[in-house]
């Protein structure tokens, strides 16, 4: 795996906006807020990586979480954070679930052509290699962080503190 390309993408190098730059400055107000016809807030969009990364963080380390039933149960069903304790809360378990996979992505070779275990039965008909789970994971971050940069663009707050393309 090419540790350096994975980190670039997963921390923001090049086309990507960096992941936590794109979240750690958010107020929980603007977390919470929602525009017609896009069905997600950032705080949702926020929670439902955090799952992903968790799911296939257990996943990797042997533990075989419960796949979810439905969609919906990846993601937070409250458009708002309860209380800004939660969305600190969650912005740090982002960060530390980035760290994790970052971790992860300097493996051995051996290590990263380890199989995952499938844990439903969609996995089987992909790649799941330690390298291959830890590539959909930054592809995922990287689709949903977009859709927090267009999120905050229209909500007049990009580009973020720790910085932004805004051309």
């Amino acid at each position: 795996m090419a540790e350096q390309v994975f980190k670039e993408l997963l921390y923001g190098k090049g086309a990507h906006a960096n992941a936590l730059a794109c979240v750690e400055d958010v107020s929980m107000e603007l977390a919470g807020r929602r525009i017609e016809n896009f069905p997600h807030s950032i705080w949702q969009l926020v929670g439902h990586m955090n799952y992903w990364m968790s799911y296939e963080l257990k996943r990797i380390r042997g533990e075989a979480p419960p796949y979810p039933e439905h969609a919906a149960e990846s993601w937070p069903a409250k458009s708002a954070p309860p209380s800004e304790e939660e969305w600190r809360g969650c912005i740090a378990l982002f960060k530390n679930l980035l760290a994790q996979l970052g971790v992860l992505a300097g493996s051995s070779p051996e290590e990263l052509a380890r199989q995952i275990p499938a844990t439903h039965h969609g996995h089987t008909k992909i790649s799941s290699s330690l390298q291959a789970v830890l590539w959909q994971l930054v592809v995922h971050n990287s689709y949903h962080i977009g859709q927090v940069a267009t999120l905050r663009r229209f909500f007049g707050a990009w580009p973020p503190q720790g910085g932004g393309d805004s051309w």
